[in-house]
């Protein structure tokens, strides 16, 4: 009789970074011992869920020298993919809106090469889903032929995010959300905070690893969610609709501001040094269209940040709306916000579960519009605001 008792995670190997995924922790290790290899893989999951430290533990384990099983996290290979400076494993990630062709004939060039090392030339493209039509093109002959030693490792939210032609050579490898309980967990295990912040920010986080780290361990952010959750008990009027937008907007600019702030700084200096500004104290003729492109690209990186960063806020908005709609209907399961009982059982007293379905729907609305239809975030949130007031006569 076969076993149905998944492999559990050791503490210390490439796994270790893999919150609630048994299942694929287990069919990962059966590949890379050589049952169910294939040169194209397609990690698909919803935001949060591990897909790119999924992709580069596989990596590592491909990669390990350890007779212990693939994955060690001892030997020399799982510490330099970890560690992203292995010789053999490409990551392409981006903070542009979008990856193109140039990026990726860069990484196909890379994967008609031969490994340095004994084993694989691996590629791990981050974001497959940002691909253009052109790089997309470029990715699909490559991945149609490859080379005898080379792994293609694809990360996007769906498999419908991805060209049919292109998912259709992959092996696909689903992530679900980890468990309240399995992220709670992970936070005490790695980052020592106590039971009751790590089940905060666990269910807080809704499965979210990095969110959910971000909130154990930083007040700012823990302060921003807070501020964000309680809005939808402020919005009485036209005129606490519009203040409640402009702030999520202005604090989104501002927390994408403190996060690139520094690296444009830094990449600037990089620059400056590179064409002699800084030494020779003059601008050679090729600096000023590579200076226009590193601006180009600081402003594309910036506007995705700011899309992020409200992105986040709106998912933390329609986690209040659903804990009212399951207050309402009695389902039982747990909240996401439960130290806003207050709240929401006022939210429930003066909205119906139809009113808050549709409040959902707007907050999904608004959602499209800014990342598929490009509409500026200000006038997005403005009407999404609007359609998120409650009742006339509403008090505070």
């Amino acid at each position: 009789m076969t076993s149905t008792t998944q492999p559990a995670t050791r503490p210390g190997d490439v796994w270790s970074s893999l919150v609630g995924q048994r299942p694929v922790i287990s069919a990962l290790r059966t590949a890379a011992g050589g049952h169910g290899m294939s040169q194209a893989f397609l990690f698909t999951g919803p935001p949060g869920s591990g897909r790119s430290n999924a992709a580069i533990a596989f990596a590592a384990a491909l990669q390990c020298e350890s007779d212990a099983g693939p994955g060690c996290g001892v030997c020399h290979s799982c510490h330099t993919v970890l560690a992203g400076s292995h010789a053999d494993v490409s990551v392409i990630r981006t903070e542009r809106l979008s990856i193109g062709v140039d990026e990726v004939r860069d990484l196909v060039r890379r994967s008609a090469l031969a490994p340095v090392g004994r084993r694989w030339q691996i590629l791990i493209v981050e974001d497959a889903d940002r691909l253009t039509e052109q790089a997309c093109n470029a990715l699909l002959k490559a991945i149609e032929e490859p080379t005898d030693r080379t792994v293609w490792m694809l990360c996007a939210p769906t498999v419908d995010d991805v060209l049919p032609t292109i998912r259709s050579r992959c092996r696909l490898v689903t992530l679900s959300t980890p468990s309240t309980a399995d992220v709670a967990s992970f936070l005490v295990r790695t980052l020592g905070v106590g039971e009751a912040k790590a089940s905060y920010a666990a269910r807080a986080s809704q499965g979210h690893i990095g969110r959910a780290r971000a909130l154990a361990t930083d007040e700012a952010t823990l302060n921003r969610r807070r501020d964000v959750v309680s809005m939808p008990v402020t919005l009485t009027s036209l005129g606490s609709a519009m203040t409640a937008a402009t702030n999520l907007h202005e604090v989104a600019k501002e927390e994408a501001e403190a996060i690139t702030a520094e690296l444009d700084v830094r990449e600037k200096s990089d620059l400056d040094t590179t064409y002699g500004v800084v030494d020779r104290g003059r601008r050679p003729r090729e600096y000023n269209p590579a200076l226009s492109a590193l601006e180009k690209g600081q402003k594309t990186r910036a506007k995705r940040r700011v899309l992020d960063v409200i992105d986040r806020g709106l998912m933390d908005l329609v986690s209040v709306y659903r804990d009212a709609l399951v207050i309402a209907t009695g389902a039982g399961t747990d909240l996401v916000n439960e130290e806003l009982r207050r709240d929401l059982d006022r939210l429930v007293r003066v909205t119906t579960p139809e009113e808050n379905l549709q409040r959902i729907t707007a907050i999904f609305t608004a959602r499209e519009q800014m990342l598929e239809f490009n509409v500026p975030p200000a006038l997005a949130l403005e009407s999404m605001m609007v359609a998120l007031r409650l009742p006339e006569g509403t008090r505070p």
